[in-house]
């Protein structure tokens, strides 16, 4: 039992080492996407907090940044090996909960095609280590019940305190989890020091980035307000429940497998799992009804994957074996079927092939915002090229949104370009940047915009990209401007000039 026990591990660790060395292959297709940018920016500029996110993902990018530099596929390492453990996690997650090795394959692979996933283990965001921290929180919570060990809480604890220093919203999955614990059985640990102790380092390790929001005045709480007054507004938060189960948390041909899984934790297993299902629905319920957007609930869906894979096992254990193999092979032509949104969500179809732009367009514009950055910072050394030499002495730039900023603090070194301006997210509490300079390149702003703060505004360049991809730069702000006589200090103006996005 044990030998097949190994077995079943290796396999699991060499498929994800196939899926990691896939990853890091087939990554650097593209450009950093507009987000990374943002991240890259916060990772050269540590600290226990971000307008935007909590500090543990900008963290990770440092490390990467210090081992590869500014090259997009080692900033996307780490992405990948998230994912390559959550496909090795939530295949022993199903053995725990009784699975044999196709049941562990089952449960792994439906993960590995969930669209989430696979974007998380494309582009460096915090998505991509929230998905992790939450599949380990619910591995041990799964580990707790089928040892009986209460010190499985301080695994949990910390899985808790590193989701919060992740993406704020894991508050929400800790909200399903105290329900879990407060509605089952295991509202007996409630007594136990172990589940405290597990309380205590989650808040422990949280603690650094709560004290930091504290000395900020919550300038998060402020941005979260905008970012989902927006949402809300332009339909971003529409359609939810469709994105439950067509191609976003979850991908439409593991339907069976996730409902499956819920069924069984509801009411298989005697009831020993149904903390999963308060863990799956009360963040799920909460989300829906904060109108969140409906890639947040990703993370609870792996849990329910290995569950409807140990289902199918247990509904199968009576059956004939013509009957088993019937099933797992409709299991395997079903996650076969899954894999067409691979191309879809990975940065694998050249963007000269007649199916890229359609592929964009299912892709929702991840794929576009990865084109033009370094053509801005080059665009922009030549517009400052161009000036005299007093001027240009005088001339700051100024970039209106974080993609723009991070391309230019990216890029703008190898230019020559000085220290952008930028009053997005962190970019804002890092500034102001010293004494205003005379007049101001502007990248990603609206003439209009400009004629009050400037003496004169003149069109002096575009954005662009070799590769001729319409996106935001190029559609909605494609022109740059040179401002003259900048009327005010931005040193007065700096606390109004704020822009969360």
């Amino acid at each position: 039992m044990k030998k097949a026990a190994n077995g079943d591990l290796i396999l699991l660790l060499a498929l994800a080492a196939a899926k990691l060395v896939f990853h890091i292959a087939t990554n650097g297709q593209y450009g950093f996407h507009r987000d990374e940018l943002q991240f890259l920016s916060d990772a050269r500029h540590l600290d226990w907090g971000y307008v935007a996110y909590p500090p543990l993902t900008p963290f990770l990018g440092r490390i990467q940044w210090e081992l590869f530099g500014a090259s997009l596929t080692g900033f996307r390492f780490f992405p990948a090996l998230a994912q390559s453990i959550v496909f090795v996690v939530v295949g022993l997650m199903a053995r725990r909960l009784g699975g044999g090795r196709i049941a562990m394959l089952v449960a792994a692979f439906a993960t590995a095609l969930a669209p989430v996933s696979l974007s998380g283990s494309t582009l460096f965001m915090y998505v991509t280590f929230d998905y992790l921290w939450y599949v380990l929180l619910a591995y041990f919570v799964v580990c707790r019940i089928e040892s009986g060990d209460a010190r499985w809480w301080l695994a949990i604890g910390a899985m808790v305190g590193l989701g919060m220093m992740t993406k704020y919203t894991a508050a929400l999955f800790a909200v399903g989890l105290v329900a879990g614990v407060v509605f089952t059985p295991l509202r007996a640990d409630l007594r136990s020091k172990w589940l405290w102790y597990g309380v205590g380092l989650s808040l422990l390790i949280f603690l650094p980035n709560l004290i930091w929001q504290f000395r900020h005045d919550f300038v998060t709480l402020d941005m979260l307000q905008r970012i989902h007054a927006r949402d809300v507004r332009i339909g971003r938060a529409d359609g939810f429940w469709i994105q439950q189960i067509n191609n976003v948390s979850t991908n439409l041909f593991t339907l069976p497998i996730w409902v499956a899984g819920l069924a069984y934790a509801a009411f298989g297993a005697r009831g020993r799992y149904r903390i999963l299902v308060w863990m799956f629905a009360v963040p799920i319920a909460l989300f829906a009804l904060a109108q969140g957007r409906g890639y947040y609930t990703g993370p609870l869906y792996p849990m329910l994957f290995a569950a409807g894979a140990v289902a199918l096992q247990c509904w199968l254990a009576g059956r004939t074996p013509l009957v088993r193999r019937a099933a797992w092979s409709a299991a395997g032509l079903l996650l076969l079927a899954g894999t067409v949104v691979v191309p879809v969500v990975l940065p694998l179809v050249p963007v000269e092939s007649s199916h890229w732009q359609r592929l964009n367009t299912l892709n929702g514009g991840d794929f576009r915002e990865q084109f033009g950055w370094p053509e801005l910072a080059r665009e922009v050394a030549r517009i400052r090229a161009g000036l005299t030499d007093e001027e240009r002495a005088q001339t700051g730039i100024w970039a209106s949104n974080y993609g723009e900023a991070g391309a230019l603090d990216l890029y703008g070194a190898q230019f020559g370009l000085p220290q952008v301006w930028s009053a997005a997210n962190s970019f804002w509490l890092r500034g102001p940047y010293g004494p205003t300079p005379q007049n101001m390149i502007v990248v990603g702003a609206d003439r209009k915009d400009l004629d009050q703060p400037c003496t004169t505004v003149e069109l002096i360049g575009h954005t662009g990209n070799e590769a001729k991809v319409e996106n935001e730069e190029t559609k909605w702000h494609p022109n740059i401007f040179l401002c003259r006589g900048v009327r005010k200090p931005l040193v007065e103006l700096w606390p109004t000039l704020a822009e969360f996005m």
